[in-house]
């Protein structure tokens, strides 16, 4: 990956385009690890909305175990929101380069863990969940509050029902027919740019999601690390930028 792309994707001016760019690739990645990851650990998670209702769900049932399983996922997800808002905020006001490159790190590394350790993290348990599934949580959390924050909540990228129901939004647009002439009543029109982010956003995460299935499906755990190697490509480039900075003051 060439070291001026990279550098774009994760400073901290942004564009438009870099706004894209990296939110596409961690759809991708997102959608990698959701669908990948439910054949080992045998949850999706980032799916929040639905192990909410699940927790309803065995309430009523009276299968309270499962419903602090579900608050341990809840919990983990959080944990990585709250951490990736601290770790950007930090940077933010110490001015440095990475402000997106620390939780893009961050990700990689827990990648790396998930990656070579998955095994033996499932045989252990904590927040009433094996580590596994804390794991991908708390990164499923961790890059969905980064991309809000980067994007001002333009993008997400680990879930696909608000991107679908933003297509059906401008869909809705386009089938709306203009009867009104009065000049000061606006016409209702497609976002056609808006719209092709959102189809591109949702087809790299079905694409990811099948990369991820086969992924696991035939190497098992090991799958994650060439996404976690991405990742070190995209976050190395800021950080290596604070560090040169830091020498050379």
């Amino acid at each position: 990956m060439p070291i001026g792309y990279a550098r774009r994707l994760t400073s901290r001016t942004r564009t438009n385009t870099a706004n894209r760019h990296l939110g596409l690739a961690l759809a991708f990645i997102a959608g990698a690890i959701n669908a990948g990851g439910f054949l080992a650990v045998q949850q999706y998670t980032s799916h929040m909305t639905g192990i909410v209702s699940a927790m309803a769900d065995n309430i009523v049932e009276g299968s309270y175990a499962l419903v602090w399983g579900g608050l341990g996922a809840v919990l983990t997800f959080i944990l990585g929101a709250a951490c990736s808002t601290v770790m950007m905020t930090y940077a933010r006001r110490q001015r440095l380069h990475s402000e997106y490159g620390l939780p893009l790190l961050l990700e990689a590394l827990l990648l790396l863990c998930f990656g070579f350790l998955g095994a033996t993290l499932a045989q252990i348990t904590g927040l009433f969940v094996p580590l596994t599934v804390m794991l991908l949580c708390f990164i499923m959390g961790l890059q969905n509050a980064l991309i809000s924050n980067l994007t001002k909540g333009e993008i997400r990228t680990t879930h696909i029902t608000g991107i679908i129901t933003d297509i059906g939004i401008e869909l809705g647009k386009l089938l709306y027919l203009n009867r009104s002439r009065d000049a000061d009543i606006g016409r209702v029109t497609l976002d056609r740019p808006r719209m092709w982010l959102l189809s591109l956003l949702a087809v790299y995460f079905f694409c990811g999601g099948v990369v991820g299935a086969l992924g696991f499906n035939y190497l098992g755990y090991i799958a994650t690390v060439p996404l976690a190697l991405f990742l070190v490509l995209l976050a190395s480039v800021p950080i290596v930028d604070d560090l040169m900075a830091l020498l050379w003051r």
